[in-house]
């Protein structure tokens, strides 16, 4: 695989919490424009993998590398200033903010207006919020909850809710999308539809980092698929083959994949 196919390495990632081992010497590589999965059973490091990644926890040892370069994020906003964004097993929202407004705070993270005009607010800095807000609407219509812009976040059903918190991830212009259970509570028809939202993601260029509980829409949407139990990554590999490994089989599926 060539340096330029790779957007995301992890190098034998470790991070503990007291004696237990989290991740224990995690590797993968992720190439971009790809949707890769990552599971295993509950406890078994997938989300603490997320929060090194994106610098909720610092890891004991070993390192990623993001787009090229070695990456020094330590703070989930400076993952988020080199293209890093996330969501959550559990959803985070301004529950008392409108939908607009939540994407509207994930803009800005690229907008220019410093202070000074927060405060003076000259002209160029209301035809950058002018702008950042028709951002948000692209984005809510994107997802396709445009017509629940004006709604608090709080009011929207969690499907909807989902979909609110992956158009504030996009909002940030990420290079990876790092999605930690979106399908989560979500009803077939909603699954089905977060299933062609994160296809048309992957399209429009944006790499896709999975967790997911339903193997079946990983196995059915993922590229390949990196499985981890107890802290330790004991397959990756194209769907079709994971589904058949029998340390796969033992430790989450408990059956072959339909």
């Amino acid at each position: 695989m060539s340096a330029h196919q790779v957007l995301l390495e992890a190098h034998e990632v470790a991070k503990h919490f007291g004696g237990v081992k989290a991740l224990h010497d995690v590797s993968l590589t992720i190439r971009r424009g790809e949707i890769y999965g990552l599971i295993g059973p509950n406890g078994a490091g997938k989300t603490t993998f997320f929060n090194c990644l994106t610098g909720l926890y610092r890891n004991e040892s070993g390192h990623f590398v993001f787009d090229g370069v070695k990456l020094a994020a330590d703070a989930p906003h400076k993952a988020a200033e080199i293209g890093i964004a996330r969501t959550f097993q559990n959803i985070r929202l301004f529950g008392n903010m409108t939908a607009i407004e939540n994407v509207m705070v994930g803009r800005h993270l690229r907008t220019r207006a410093g202070v000074f005009g927060a405060i003076s607010r000259n002209a160029a800095t209301r035809a950058e919020e002018a702008a950042i807000a028709r951002r948000a609407e692209e984005l809510l219509h994107y997802v396709g909850i445009q017509e629940r812009a004006h709604d608090y976040a709080r009011h929207l059903s969690y499907g909807d809710q989902r979909r609110l918190e992956i158009a504030r991830a996009l909002a940030t212009e990420p290079k990876l999308l790092a999605l930690d259970e979106p399908a989560a509570g979500m009803n077939g028809t909603e699954t089905e539809a977060l299933r062609l939202l994160v296809e048309g993601i992957c399209r429009d260029g944006v790499t896709v980092l999975l967790i997911e509980h339903d193997v079946k829409l990983v196995m059915g949407l993922c590229g390949r698929v990196a499985v981890l139990d107890y802290g330790e990554k004991i397959c990756e590999d194209v769907p079709a083959v994971v589904q058949k490994d029998p340390r796969v089989i033992e430790a989450y599926l408990g059956g072959s994949v339909a």
